[in-house]
């Protein structure tokens, strides 16, 4: 547990999305442009061959890219994706995955965040995705658009 109040910032947050918890999804590294998120494999994120549903993962790479896209906002702003594009490298095929999300550009109102997925088998990694998101700053309070 970190004493750190981005940290504290950020999961409190993440512990509010009901998908992260149904997912068995968990804050990893939280620092200024940078997030991680790690999921499990379980037989309920998969899809008919057996891998990750390309859904979990674009999942869990959104989530980190909006909140890297947080850390370098303002305490009374929020974040909500307005886009992205994921491009899927490989099957998705480990005991559980990783995402990261690093802020590529930080704005006053959009921020242009890249997110990557592997998926870990033992000491293997292999990248899975790859993902270019925008994200919108909005206010806090109300959510809507600052």
């Amino acid at each position: 547990m970190s004493d750190d109040p981005l940290f504290h910032r950020i999961e409190a947050s993440f512990a509010k999305q009901g998908l992260m918890q149904t997912l068995g999804a968990i804050l990893g590294h939280v620092g200024p442009g940078e997030v991680t998120i790690r999921m499990p494999f379980s037989p309920a994120i998969s899809q008919q061959h057996g891998f990750a549903h390309a859904g979990s993962i674009a999942t869990i790479i959104d989530s980190a890219c909006g909140y890297a896209a947080l850390t370098l906002m303002a305490e009374d702003k929020a974040v909500l994706t307005s886009e992205f594009k994921i491009n899927l490298l490989a099957p998705a095929l480990g005991t559980h995955f990783e995402a990261k999300g690093r802020v590529l550009r930080a704005g006053r109102r959009i921020h242009v965040v890249q997110g990557e997925a592997w998926a870990i088998e033992g000491g293997n990694r292999k990248q899975v995705a790859v993902m270019l998101a925008t994200m919108m700053v909005i206010d806090g309070e109300t959510g809507l658009r600052s």
